[in-house]
């Protein structure tokens, strides 16, 4: 049986197959998906358009509120520090993501967001889970643009 990482990552590979930026995210609540989403900043011509924005806005839809209680989020990519804010205000319990972002990351890196004093909610976070997979579709997805 698939795990919800492998949710996100089937996610990231159709979103790489649109020529988006290759992340992808599932919202989980008692087990079961909720919402699923992949980057579409392109087709939506919307830089708000990441994975972890469109799947907390699908979940919150469905589920009814605007706080996510009791979700796990799992996404490809460490957050950057806009998903990192949204997570937080969504009151998510749980962030696993996969690859690390030293460059663009706001979790374990660069402004690592959840560690302010300001932020109001933190998460629990587990990092590198199929960290190998996701990097490795981000990094033939640039090679093949460099190229």
């Amino acid at each position: 049986m698939p795990s919800f990482m492998d949710q996100a990552l089937d996610e990231a590979r159709q979103a790489a197959a649109r020529g988006e930026v290759p992340v992808g995210c599932a919202i989980v609540r008692d087990g079961v998906t909720v919402a699923t989403a992949g980057n579409r900043t392109l087709a939506d011509r919307d830089p708000t358009a990441h994975a972890e924005m469109l799947a907390i806005r699908a979940a919150a839809r469905k589920l009814g509120s605007e706080r996510l209680t009791g979700c796990d989020l799992y996404v490809t990519l460490e957050p950057c520090a806009m998903c990192a804010a949204a997570i937080s205000f969504a009151r998510v319990r749980r962030l696993y993501y996969g690859a690390s972002d030293p460059k663009g990351g706001a979790v374990d890196h660069g402004p690592r967001f959840y560690q302010s004093p300001t932020c109001h909610h933190r998460p629990e976070v587990y990092g590198g889970i199929n960290e190998n997979e996701a990097a490795t579709l981000l990094r033939t997805f640039f090679e093949a643009r460099r190229d």
